[in-house]
């Protein structure tokens, strides 16, 4: 597509990291890959987090994304597992960030409402729809569904941002 950004979306997770890449023209979007950075759960903690750092670099190599996007994470019961997913949630923010790429974040909700329509969808109706935003994805774990649902989130998003920039230079 002629003047399409590539937009990286991460679904961070210690054990699951999701990740998307699509390409953003104006209101078209297109897929161009999607998958899981899985990590071993017998694993140390520091292993694991040099796996997801290492492996989303290597996939900012491959895709060469312009922009990424990371999902906030939500509050859990557990402090323990809250703790691991925020330093999971901390590697997906640095490793677009130190390859130079620009990095926002988005609530849950917030991508649900852009994906879906409504912030209370559940996982089938992000699913279904990713899959008819982006015709011919190939959607292998729900965490990959998830993260081109931030990635489309962001590529809405980035849209308004830049329609009012430019009105206010009007």
């Amino acid at each position: 597509m002629q003047g399409a950004i590539r937009i990286l979306g991460i679904d961070p997770g210690l054990t699951h990291t999701g990740w998307g890449v699509i390409e953003s023209a104006g209101s078209h979007l297109r897929f161009i890959a999607a998958g899981a950075i899985s990590t071993g759960t017998v694993d140390e903690l520091p292993a694991r987090l040099v796996q997801i750092h290492n492996a989303l670099s290597h996939l900012i190599g491959e895709w060469r994304p312009d922009e990424a996007a990371v999902e906030h994470t939500y509050v859990n019961k557990n402090p323990a597992a809250a703790l691991k997913l925020g330093q999971a949630r901390g590697v997906a923010l640095l490793a677009p960030a130190m390859a130079g790429l620009p990095v926002a974040e988005y609530q849950a909700m917030e991508v649900k409402r852009a994906v879906v329509g409504t912030g209370h969808a559940d996982k089938i109706q992000v699913q279904d729809m990713v899959k008819r935003l982006l015709p011919g994805a190939v959607l292998k774990r729900a965490d990959a569904a998830d993260a081109l649902a931030i990635a489309i989130c962001h590529a809405h998003h980035r849209g308004t941002r830049n329609l009012m920039a430019r009105l206010a230079q009007a």
